[in-house]
């Protein structure tokens, strides 16, 4: 049985971050004709939920590869379904809100997951284990050989000090809206760089999540 080390799981996310911003932000642009930055922080690209998916994909789909497609589809539904309602209650109860709602879409829980983009979670356990991995796993290698758990430190106390900052945005933000002005320098530097229209633009104008627990929606 094959296992990986934290600093595997954590260039893992990384990668995972930086290409799922690069691939959201394409799929945006085509699809509306605007950039729309995707990151979950306010520094720098990372789609966070890319990243732990990568890693939850990579964790439960290692050792089972050789199983046959539909074993690891179903498997990749479950597991994605799930991660997917747990980071949609995570960022309500951190930020206040939610970046996705899956409303009006067919057979969805809450409007945080939806049949649709649970098949999406299925076939991309599939792309992911068979065919990406084994790729992606050498270039993390090289990365992991090239920058070491030095840099692993370093990114990881940067992440965390953005995400400090990313929440301290949103609630200013949210101050702002409300015409609560700044008291302090930090507070009007928020709302010169990380303000409403920033935020927004990287949530897709969410600020508020309606839903209910356990409201099922069929149709």
């Amino acid at each position: 049985m094959k296992k990986l080390k934290f600093i595997d799981y954590f260039y893992l996310f990384l990668f995972g971050s930086v290409v799922g911003w690069i691939v959201e932000c394409i799929f945006s642009f085509i699809k509306r004709g605007i950039f729309i930055n995707h990151s979950a922080l306010v520094i720098g690209p990372f789609n966070v939920i890319y990243g732990i998916s990568a890693c939850v994909l990579t964790l439960l789909l290692l050792n089972i590869n050789s199983k046959n497609n539909f074993i690891i589809f179903i498997i990749s539904f479950i597991s994605g379904t799930i991660l997917e309602y747990i980071a949609s209650l995570g960022m309500e109860y951190i930020v206040g809100f939610t970046a996705w709602n899956y409303q009006r879409y067919f057979l969805n829980i809450n409007g945080r997951v939806c049949l649709l983009y649970s098949i999406y979670w299925g076939l991309l356990g599939v792309l992911w284990i068979k065919y990406l991995y084994p790729k992606i796993s050498k270039i993390v290698e090289k990365i992991k050989n090239n920058l070491g758990y030095k840099w692993m430190y370093i990114i990881i106390v940067f992440l965390i000090l953005d995400l400090v900052l990313t929440i301290s945005a949103v609630n200013r933000a949210h101050d702002f809206d409300a015409g609560i002005p700044a008291h302090n320098k930090y507070e009007r530097f928020l709302d010169n760089t990380f303000n409403s229209d920033f935020l927004k633009n990287m949530f897709n104008n969410k600020w508020e999540t309606k839903t209910k627990w356990l409201n099922f929606t069929w149709f």
